[in-house]
């Protein structure tokens, strides 16, 4: 148990990461956003190839597979990267992993009832008040984030959130990441080819890339792998509810941020939503359980 809180610890920390480094960037106009994109993803690709190097020099005996990862999960992993980046242009960091991790988790919600899955009464709830979350931080403010950010992040989560499906059951995950990282290459040469003329680097701007390549996303996702096998899956979806959390604090301590109360309503109805929809069932054992216990009081 020790080992798994402090693996998770460490990757819900380099997910809130992914988020501070990519802001940090593209709010100061160190990097172009394509250029952080492009750099993050071959960055992360290189990185993995040298973990799996290493995993074959620890166990020399044993063959590794590089078969693995598709085309498809790689144009999601690229769609996700890159409008991740162009997104974070105009978006708070805490408001941007909001809308991320909000995008992920009511498409994989939708997604399983699209398969068949019925949802009891609460779990509804648990959903209605997730979007009216997203509503509420979309209402007309000085703090409102703008719509073309809010668009570009929905859609980064939505990709994200068919890329998680894809690669569910995958026997061999550290394999499959590496080859979808290598698959986006194509992908990253053409964004570069169409976005030549506003390329703007940095040696900053290029270090802040290479370390959301390297020890945010390609480590971050090592060690997610090797908490999840101390995870149950209801658990990990539960964990996984601090990021946005994480996130904004990240943004306070290293952007100079502040929280406001728009975004801090907003965050309790969709995590709150969303904590409602996993736990489903274990809410209402729990509040007939409040009432019997009420009723014995009185």
């Amino acid at each position: 148990m020790l080992k798994t809180t402090f693996l998770t610890t460490l990757a819900l920390i380099a997910f809130a990461g992914n988020s501070v480094l990519c802001r940090l960037a593209l709010n100061d106009n160190i990097i172009d956003a394509s250029s952080f994109t492009s750099i993050r993803l071959l960055s992360g690709a290189i990185f993995l190839l040298l973990l799996i190097s290493i995993s074959a020099h620890k166990s020399p005996k044993k063959s590794i597979n590089m078969k693995g990862g598709s085309r498809l999960s790689a144009f999601f992993l690229f769609v996700y990267a890159g409008a991740f980046s162009y997104a974070y242009i105009s978006l708070d960091t805490g408001t941007g992993a909001l809308i991320l991790f909000g995008a992920v988790q009511v498409t994989m919600i939708m997604s399983d009832i699209f398969k068949g899955k019925k949802l009891i009464l609460i779990e509804w709830l648990g959903l209605a008040i997730a979007f009216i979350g997203l509503i509420i931080l979309l209402m007309p403010s000085a703090s409102a984030p703008s719509l073309t950010g809010f668009l570009l992040m929905a859609i980064s989560g939505i990709a994200w959130a068919f890329y998680t499906l894809a690669g569910r059951g995958s026997k061999t995950p550290l394999v499959d990441t590496t080859n979808n990282f290598l698959r986006t290459l194509p992908f990253i040469a053409l964004l570069m080819v169409l976005t030549l003329a506003k390329t703007h680097l940095s040696n900053q701007g290029i270090l802040l890339a290479i370390l959301s390549g390297t020890v945010t996303s390609g480590l971050g996702y090592a060690i997610w792998y090797s908490a999840l096998s101390g995870l149950t899956v209801k658990n990990a979806a539960i964990i996984q509810l601090s990021v946005p959390i994480i996130a904004a604090i990240g943004g306070v301590i290293f952007a100079n941020e502040t929280i406001n109360i728009e975004l801090m309503t907003s965050s309790f109805l969709v995590l709150g939503g969303v904590f409602i929809v996993i736990m489903g069932k274990q809410c209402i054992v729990g509040f007939q359980r409040v009432g019997k216990w009420s009723m014995k009081r009185s």
